[in-house]
Protein backbone atom coordinates (compact mmCIF):
# COMPACT_ATOMS: atom_id res chain seq x y z
CA UNK A 1 0.00 0.00 0.00
CA UNK A 2 1.51 3.22 -0.85
CA UNK A 3 0.34 6.26 0.34
CA UNK A 4 1.33 9.74 -1.72
CA UNK A 5 -0.19 12.21 0.22
CA UNK A 6 -0.26 13.03 3.74
CA UNK A 7 -3.71 13.63 4.42
CA UNK A 8 -4.92 10.33 2.68
CA UNK A 9 -2.52 8.81 5.24
CA UNK A 10 -4.23 10.54 8.08
CA UNK A 11 -7.98 10.05 6.42
CA UNK A 12 -6.80 5.55 5.20
CA UNK A 13 -5.07 4.86 8.09
CA UNK A 14 -1.94 4.54 6.83
CA UNK A 15 0.59 3.41 8.99
CA UNK A 16 3.10 1.00 6.25
CA UNK A 17 5.59 4.43 6.18
CA UNK A 18 4.91 4.99 3.06
CA UNK A 19 4.04 9.28 4.20
CA UNK A 20 7.19 11.48 4.99
CA UNK A 21 5.54 13.09 7.90
CA UNK A 22 6.60 12.26 11.27
CA UNK A 23 4.04 9.63 13.56
CA UNK A 24 2.98 12.99 15.74
CA UNK A 25 2.06 15.03 12.63
CA UNK A 26 0.25 11.74 11.24
CA UNK A 27 -1.95 11.06 14.10
CA UNK A 28 -2.82 15.10 14.65
CA UNK A 29 -4.28 14.88 11.44
CA UNK A 30 -6.28 12.02 12.03
CA UNK A 31 -7.65 13.37 15.32
CA UNK A 32 -8.37 16.82 13.18
CA UNK A 33 -10.06 14.47 10.38
CA UNK A 34 -12.62 12.44 13.14
CA UNK A 35 -13.07 15.46 14.90
CA UNK A 36 -15.86 16.55 13.55
CA UNK A 37 -17.71 12.79 13.70
CA UNK A 38 -16.92 12.69 17.24
CA UNK A 39 -18.30 16.33 18.13
CA UNK A 40 -21.91 15.35 16.81
CA UNK A 41 -21.89 12.25 19.03
CA UNK A 42 -24.68 12.42 21.92
CA UNK A 43 -22.13 12.32 25.09
CA UNK A 44 -25.21 10.41 26.89
CA UNK A 45 -26.37 7.73 24.90
CA UNK A 46 -30.05 7.51 24.90
CA UNK A 47 -31.18 3.92 25.78
CA UNK A 48 -34.60 2.35 25.77
CA UNK A 49 -33.50 0.39 29.05
CA UNK A 50 -32.80 3.68 30.93
CA UNK A 51 -36.11 4.96 30.10
CA UNK A 52 -37.89 1.38 31.22
CA UNK A 53 -35.80 2.08 34.81
CA UNK A 54 -36.74 5.21 34.91
CA UNK A 55 -40.45 4.73 34.39
CA UNK A 56 -40.36 1.51 36.93
CA UNK A 57 -38.50 3.83 39.52
CA UNK A 58 -41.29 7.02 39.29
CA UNK A 59 -43.89 3.76 39.27
CA UNK A 60 -41.97 2.62 42.25
CA UNK A 61 -42.15 5.97 43.87
CA UNK A 62 -46.12 6.28 43.03
CA UNK A 63 -46.65 2.98 44.81
CA UNK A 64 -44.67 3.27 47.71
CA UNK A 65 -46.48 6.40 48.58
CA UNK A 66 -49.52 5.12 48.33
CA UNK A 67 -48.58 2.40 50.65
CA UNK A 68 -47.19 4.97 53.06
CA UNK A 69 -50.51 6.85 52.57
CA UNK A 70 -48.89 9.88 52.18
CA UNK A 71 -51.04 12.81 50.82
CA UNK A 72 -51.26 16.53 50.59
CA UNK A 73 -53.65 16.77 53.14
CA UNK A 74 -51.14 14.93 55.89
CA UNK A 75 -48.36 17.06 54.37
CA UNK A 76 -50.09 19.83 55.34
CA UNK A 77 -51.46 18.94 58.46
CA UNK A 78 -47.93 17.97 59.80
CA UNK A 79 -45.95 21.20 58.62
CA UNK A 80 -49.00 23.04 60.67
CA UNK A 81 -48.28 20.72 63.74
CA UNK A 82 -44.28 21.09 63.32
CA UNK A 83 -44.70 24.75 63.27
CA UNK A 84 -46.81 24.45 66.58
CA UNK A 85 -43.61 22.10 67.91
CA UNK A 86 -40.88 24.47 66.63
CA UNK A 87 -43.04 27.69 68.68
CA UNK A 88 -43.26 25.91 71.78
CA UNK A 89 -39.17 24.89 71.49
CA UNK A 90 -38.49 28.66 71.67
CA UNK A 91 -36.62 30.25 73.63
CA UNK A 92 -34.52 27.14 74.61
CA UNK A 93 -33.95 26.91 78.36
CA UNK A 94 -30.97 26.15 79.86
CA UNK A 95 -31.94 26.38 83.75
CA UNK A 96 -30.84 22.85 83.84
CA UNK A 97 -27.43 23.60 82.50
CA UNK A 98 -26.03 20.60 85.36
CA UNK A 99 -28.38 18.19 84.28
CA UNK A 100 -27.70 18.89 80.77
CA UNK A 101 -23.31 18.93 81.67
CA UNK A 102 -23.32 15.29 83.08
CA UNK A 103 -25.18 13.87 79.99
CA UNK A 104 -22.99 15.67 77.47
CA UNK A 105 -19.69 14.65 79.22
CA UNK A 106 -21.03 11.01 79.60
CA UNK A 107 -21.88 11.05 76.26
CA UNK A 108 -18.28 12.30 75.45
CA UNK A 109 -16.89 9.88 77.22
CA UNK A 110 -18.79 7.03 75.94
CA UNK A 111 -17.21 8.25 72.57
CA UNK A 112 -14.06 8.35 73.11
CA UNK A 113 -13.89 5.33 75.42
CA UNK A 114 -15.76 3.24 72.22
CA UNK A 115 -13.41 5.16 69.75
CA UNK A 116 -10.16 3.98 71.42
CA UNK A 117 -10.82 0.12 72.04
CA UNK A 118 -13.15 -0.52 68.80
CA UNK A 119 -10.18 1.18 66.78
CA UNK A 120 -7.29 -0.90 69.03
CA UNK A 121 -9.55 -3.88 68.14
CA UNK A 122 -10.22 -3.07 64.14
CA UNK A 123 -6.39 -3.17 63.62
CA UNK A 124 -5.77 -6.25 63.86
CA UNK A 125 -9.01 -7.37 62.37
CA UNK A 126 -8.19 -5.64 59.41
CA UNK A 127 -5.37 -7.49 58.98
CA UNK A 128 -6.51 -10.69 59.22
CA UNK A 129 -9.50 -9.66 56.70
CA UNK A 130 -6.24 -8.23 53.81
CA UNK A 131 -6.48 -11.17 51.25
CA UNK A 132 -2.76 -9.95 50.05
CA UNK A 133 -1.33 -10.68 53.35
CA UNK A 134 -2.93 -13.24 54.86
CA UNK A 135 -4.13 -17.02 54.01
CA UNK A 136 -8.09 -17.64 53.01
CA UNK A 137 -8.48 -19.61 56.46
CA UNK A 138 -7.70 -16.55 57.94
CA UNK A 139 -9.39 -13.73 55.58
CA UNK A 140 -12.75 -15.36 55.70
CA UNK A 141 -13.58 -15.61 59.62
CA UNK A 142 -12.32 -12.35 59.82
CA UNK A 143 -14.57 -10.54 57.01
CA UNK A 144 -17.50 -12.57 58.13
CA UNK A 145 -16.79 -11.27 61.80
CA UNK A 146 -16.78 -7.61 60.23
CA UNK A 147 -19.70 -8.17 58.56
CA UNK A 148 -21.59 -8.82 61.47
CA UNK A 149 -20.22 -5.72 63.25
CA UNK A 150 -21.64 -3.64 60.18
CA UNK A 151 -25.22 -5.44 59.95
CA UNK A 152 -26.98 -3.98 62.48
CA UNK A 153 -27.58 -0.07 63.74
CA UNK A 154 -25.60 0.73 66.89
CA UNK A 155 -28.83 1.72 69.03
CA UNK A 156 -30.34 -1.92 67.84
CA UNK A 157 -27.17 -3.37 69.09
CA UNK A 158 -27.58 -1.05 72.12
CA UNK A 159 -30.83 -2.44 73.12
CA UNK A 160 -29.20 -6.02 73.05
CA UNK A 161 -26.43 -5.20 75.65
CA UNK A 162 -29.00 -3.16 77.69
CA UNK A 163 -30.80 -6.50 77.67
CA UNK A 164 -27.62 -8.55 78.49
CA UNK A 165 -25.29 -6.08 80.94
CA UNK A 166 -27.95 -4.07 82.29
CA UNK A 167 -28.57 -0.22 81.90
CA UNK A 168 -25.46 2.60 81.81
CA UNK A 169 -22.95 3.44 79.50
CA UNK A 170 -21.41 0.18 79.49
CA UNK A 171 -24.25 -0.72 76.97
CA UNK A 172 -23.50 2.09 75.07
CA UNK A 173 -19.89 1.84 74.92
CA UNK A 174 -20.12 -1.85 73.87
CA UNK A 175 -22.54 -1.16 71.19
CA UNK A 176 -20.15 1.21 70.13
CA UNK A 177 -17.20 -0.71 70.39
CA UNK A 178 -19.16 -3.35 67.60
CA UNK A 179 -19.76 -0.39 65.91
CA UNK A 180 -16.56 0.95 65.22
CA UNK A 181 -14.99 -2.58 64.50
CA UNK A 182 -17.59 -3.15 61.39
CA UNK A 183 -16.47 0.82 60.04
CA UNK A 184 -12.60 0.77 60.62
CA UNK A 185 -12.31 -2.76 60.35
CA UNK A 186 -14.04 -2.41 56.80
CA UNK A 187 -12.50 0.57 55.41
CA UNK A 188 -8.59 -0.48 56.80
CA UNK A 189 -9.39 -4.24 55.10
CA UNK A 190 -9.73 -2.52 51.65
CA UNK A 191 -6.59 0.31 52.02
CA UNK A 192 -4.70 -2.59 52.60
CA UNK A 193 -5.41 -4.84 49.63
CA UNK A 194 -4.85 -1.54 47.82
CA UNK A 195 -1.03 -1.10 48.42
CA UNK A 196 1.88 -1.50 46.38
CA UNK A 197 3.20 -5.04 47.06
CA UNK A 198 6.60 -4.04 45.85
CA UNK A 199 7.43 -2.21 48.92
CA UNK A 200 6.20 -4.81 51.18
CA UNK A 201 8.23 -7.59 48.56
CA UNK A 202 11.32 -5.27 48.93
CA UNK A 203 11.12 -5.67 52.84
CA UNK A 204 10.34 -8.87 52.84
CA UNK A 205 13.54 -9.97 50.66
CA UNK A 206 15.65 -8.91 53.23
CA UNK A 207 14.51 -11.52 55.50
CA UNK A 208 12.85 -9.60 57.74
CA UNK A 209 10.00 -10.96 60.41
CA UNK A 210 6.41 -10.36 59.75
CA UNK A 211 6.03 -7.83 62.28
CA UNK A 212 8.49 -5.51 60.30
CA UNK A 213 6.82 -6.71 57.14
CA UNK A 214 3.70 -4.59 58.34
CA UNK A 215 5.95 -2.07 60.10
CA UNK A 216 7.83 -1.02 57.29
CA UNK A 217 6.13 -2.06 54.28
CA UNK A 218 2.49 -1.91 54.60
CA UNK A 219 1.52 1.08 57.64
CA UNK A 220 3.54 3.81 55.88
CA UNK A 221 1.62 3.25 52.79
CA UNK A 222 -1.50 3.02 54.95
CA UNK A 223 -1.23 4.98 58.11
CA UNK A 224 -2.51 8.39 56.81
CA UNK A 225 -5.99 6.94 55.47
CA UNK A 226 -5.72 5.04 58.66
CA UNK A 227 -5.79 8.41 60.93
CA UNK A 228 -8.71 9.59 58.65
CA UNK A 229 -10.97 6.71 59.11
CA UNK A 230 -9.92 7.00 63.29
CA UNK A 231 -11.26 10.80 63.21
CA UNK A 232 -13.94 10.02 60.80
CA UNK A 233 -15.17 7.33 63.30
CA UNK A 234 -14.54 9.07 66.89
CA UNK A 235 -17.30 11.86 65.27
CA UNK A 236 -19.66 9.01 63.93
CA UNK A 237 -19.44 7.90 67.84
CA UNK A 238 -20.18 11.33 68.93
CA UNK A 239 -23.20 11.72 67.27
CA UNK A 240 -24.00 7.67 68.17
CA UNK A 241 -23.19 8.42 71.75
CA UNK A 242 -26.06 10.70 72.06
CA UNK A 243 -28.61 8.22 70.53
CA UNK A 244 -28.03 5.20 72.43
CA UNK A 245 -29.42 7.02 75.26
CA UNK A 246 -32.66 6.64 74.29
CA UNK A 247 -32.80 3.33 74.75
CA UNK A 248 -30.93 3.33 78.53
CA UNK A 249 -27.60 2.80 77.10
CA UNK A 250 -26.13 6.09 79.17
CA UNK A 251 -25.43 9.78 77.68
CA UNK A 252 -27.52 12.87 77.11
CA UNK A 253 -29.64 10.35 74.99
CA UNK A 254 -31.74 9.85 78.39
CA UNK A 255 -32.14 12.92 78.67
CA UNK A 256 -33.43 14.02 75.81
CA UNK A 257 -36.22 11.39 75.80
CA UNK A 258 -37.37 12.01 79.15
CA UNK A 259 -37.60 15.31 78.10
CA UNK A 260 -40.14 14.61 74.97
CA UNK A 261 -41.67 12.16 77.62
CA UNK A 262 -42.53 15.17 79.79
CA UNK A 263 -43.39 17.90 76.75
CA UNK A 264 -40.63 19.86 78.29
CA UNK A 265 -39.96 21.09 74.52
CA UNK A 266 -37.94 24.29 75.60
CA UNK A 267 -35.32 21.98 77.57
CA UNK A 268 -35.39 19.59 74.24
CA UNK A 269 -34.28 22.79 71.85
CA UNK A 270 -31.31 23.55 75.25
CA UNK A 271 -30.12 19.56 74.45
CA UNK A 272 -30.34 19.86 70.90
CA UNK A 273 -28.16 22.76 70.81
CA UNK A 274 -25.78 21.51 73.54
CA UNK A 275 -25.23 18.13 71.15
CA UNK A 276 -24.67 20.30 67.90
CA UNK A 277 -21.86 22.10 69.81
CA UNK A 278 -20.41 18.71 71.12
CA UNK A 279 -20.45 17.52 67.29
CA UNK A 280 -19.14 20.84 65.86
CA UNK A 281 -16.22 20.86 68.22
CA UNK A 282 -15.64 17.02 67.31
CA UNK A 283 -15.23 18.17 63.91
CA UNK A 284 -12.26 20.58 65.56
CA UNK A 285 -11.01 18.39 67.18
CA UNK A 286 -10.70 15.77 63.98
CA UNK A 287 -9.53 18.44 61.76
CA UNK A 288 -6.51 19.10 64.51
CA UNK A 289 -5.55 15.27 64.61
CA UNK A 290 -5.59 15.23 61.24
CA UNK A 291 -3.16 18.21 60.82
CA UNK A 292 -0.88 16.88 63.58
CA UNK A 293 -0.61 13.02 62.39
CA UNK A 294 -0.60 13.96 58.61
CA UNK A 295 0.77 17.71 58.24
CA UNK A 296 3.23 17.63 60.90
CA UNK A 297 1.62 20.71 62.64
CA UNK A 298 2.05 21.41 66.19
CA UNK A 299 0.37 22.47 68.58
CA UNK A 300 1.43 25.81 68.73
CA UNK A 301 0.37 25.68 64.44
CA UNK A 302 -3.02 24.51 65.39
CA UNK A 303 -3.67 27.93 67.23
CA UNK A 304 -1.62 30.04 64.94
CA UNK A 305 -3.90 31.62 62.04
CA UNK A 306 -2.08 31.31 58.80
CA UNK A 307 0.87 28.96 60.08
CA UNK A 308 2.12 26.93 57.82
CA UNK A 309 2.38 23.42 58.50
CA UNK A 310 6.36 20.99 57.94
CA UNK A 311 4.48 19.21 55.24
CA UNK A 312 4.05 22.60 53.67
CA UNK A 313 7.22 23.99 54.55
CA UNK A 314 9.11 20.51 52.91
CA UNK A 315 7.45 21.32 49.94
CA UNK A 316 8.45 24.74 49.69
CA UNK A 317 11.72 23.77 50.72
CA UNK A 318 11.92 21.66 47.68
Amino acid sequence: MTCSRRSTAARTGCTDGASDAPPHLRRRERLRVNAPAAAHEAPFRRSPWSRVALAALVAYVVYASMQMEISVERVATGMHNAARFFGRMFPPNFERWELLLKGLFESLEIAVLASALGIALALPIGLLAARNLMPPWATWPARAFIVACRSFHPVIVAIVFVKAVGFGALAGILALVVASIGFIGKLFTEAVEEISDKQVEAVRATGAPFGSILAFGVFPQVFSRFIGFATYQLDSNLRNSTMVGIVGAGGIGGTLFSAFQRFDYDFVCAILIAIISLIMLGEIAATGVRRVFLDGATLRDLFRRGARTARERRLEDD
